[in-house]
């Protein structure tokens, strides 16, 4: 790496630290009414190639002060283990963030979260933009309805689910939230949507050189015959 590539390096880590103690302070919502719990949950840096989207964090992400910590996070761990990639390997050189980086609280109706209001997706709109800006990722993982709508537009999942879109000079692949709450995940033919949206998150894992590659079952065979 020459010295101008060090230079570009150190100024877009600082740009991104910067950014981090910037949304850390944040209290945008607060001052516009919604009742969130301030601290913005995150974590990766700038050498990612991979940024994962999320709705909102949980009350337990704020507690272990990392995304994905609960239930939600270990099926997408799960998942994501489908796709050759083990937790610690993924959190510790990939980028994950949300739609908005507060815990909104609970719903009215006292069972599960708040969905972040549109208002407060608005707020916090221009920090995603500049993440995805700063760490410049070759892919995006989409993960829930909010998620994937602010790549794709205004989708149906089982429209796009199992899918690859290039959006804004970078791959995005969705995926339905991991909730044990998402009825959407209860139908056979959308479990195979996100067996084959895993796939993609493999081979671009593999095309990105982020994976070793993996011989098929039926390469496998063919080698062992011969």
């Amino acid at each position: 790496m020459g010295p101008q590539a060090t230079d570009a390096s150190q100024a877009g880590a600082l740009a991104l630290a910067q950014l981090h103690a910037e949304m850390r302070a944040c209290r945008r919502c607060l001052e516009h009414g919604y009742s969130v719990v301030p601290g913005a949950i995150f974590s990766g840096s700038l050498s990612a190639q991979i940024v994962l989207v999320g709705q909102a964090p949980g009350v337990s992400e704020v507690e272990a002060q990392r995304p994905f910590h609960a239930s939600a996070g270990r099926r997408l761990f799960d998942w994501l283990s489908e796709a050759g990639w083990e937790e610690d390997a993924f959190r510790s050189t990939q980028y994950m963030t949300a739609m908005t980086k507060c815990y909104p609280g609970k719903a009215a109706s006292g069972r599960g979260d708040r969905a972040p209001s549109r208002s407060e997706q608005q707020l916090c709109g221009p920090f995603l933009a500049r993440e995805l800006e700063l760490v410049q990722p070759a892919l995006a993982i989409a993960v829930g309805a909010l998620a994937v709508r602010r790549f794709l537009g205004q989708v149906k999942l089982r429209e796009v689910v199992g899918q690859v879109y290039r959006r804004e000079k970078r791959w995005v692949i969705p995926l339905p939230h991991p909730s044990g709450a998402n009825l959407w995940l209860n139908r056979a033919e959308n479990q195979a949507l996100v067996r084959r949206a895993l796939d993609h998150v493999a081979t671009y894992s593999r095309t990105l050189g982020l994976l070793a590659d993996v011989e098929t079952t039926e390469e496998q065979a063919s080698d062992e015959g011969t």
